[in-house]
């Protein structure tokens, strides 16, 4: 198995797994992070076989340039623009998504799946409500916020997302006092905790919002996670395609 999928959607979609791929090292072995030191033939490779996996073309693929904020953009395989969201529409053939190693990836559909979008949200980018405003994206297509399904991928947790108390109190402010917890020594953060209620403010119907549990940094069997290998490892690919035209 490549990527884990959620109940929530008729359309293809995942989260990738890092295992089943051909890369080597701190990088085995499903790596689609272009940017982290592996080889370009071991990533070209694993895209293959994923867009194997998940039925589509390799070369179809639209992705951007992460930069941890809230800007949202139409999809074009090959442009890579600086954002951190993009959506896409039935018809085209382009299949959209994110990467991340241990930030928050959020995938999102029309209830018909003709338009979808991929969503990376880190601590800046869950901040700023990018998942938000991926919605309004999508609303402004014509999706009706009430209909919208949305999945919350694996990412680091609360259990290991120790942060400063700064941002837990910024946080807390923001978000309310369940996003977080007492830790040892400094508080924790739950991201996605925060994620599920920027989509739930934006008008997401709770039963529409899937999140999933696993941690990134606890299971290092199945996932890449930045924290934990401090910086050296690969990267996962949350991915969403619109429904095929009828």
């Amino acid at each position: 198995m490549l990527f884990l999928t959620s109940s929530v959607f008729a359309v293809p979609h995942g989260f990738t797994l890092r295992t089943g791929g051909v890369s080597q090292g701190p990088m085995a072995s499903l790596n689609l992070g272009e940017s982290v030191g592996d080889r370009p033939g071991h990533v070209q490779e694993n895209l293959r076989l994923l867009a194997q996996s998940a039925r589509q073309h390799p070369e179809q693929l639209a992705t951007v340039r992460q930069v941890h904020g809230d800007r949202v953009v139409r999809a074009a395989p090959g442009a890579a623009e600086e954002a951190d969201a993009l959506w896409t529409e039935e018809g085209n053939g382009v299949w959209v998504g994110v990467k991340s190693a241990d930030c928050v990836p959020v995938l999102l559909a029309s209830a018909d799946g003709r338009r979808v979008a991929a969503v990376h949200s880190g601590w800046r980018g869950t901040a700023l409500r990018v998942a938000a405003r991926a919605v309004e994206a999508l609303v402004a297509q014509g999706a009706a916020t009430s209909t919208l399904r949305a999945a919350v991928g694996p990412c680091i947790q609360a259990c290991c997302y120790e942060v400063g108390p700064d941002l837990a109190e910024r946080f807390r402010a923001d978000f309310g006092d369940a996003v977080v917890r007492p830790g040892g020594t400094r508080p924790h953060l739950d991201l996605s905790g925060a994620v599920r209620a920027t989509l739930l403010a934006a008008g997401l119907l709770p039963q529409h919002v899937d999140v999933q549990a696993a941690c990134t940094a606890c299971d290092a069997a199945r996932f890449f996670s930045h924290r934990r290998d401090a910086g050296v490892t690969g990267r996962h690919l949350a991915f969403i395609a619109p429904a095929p035209l009828s």
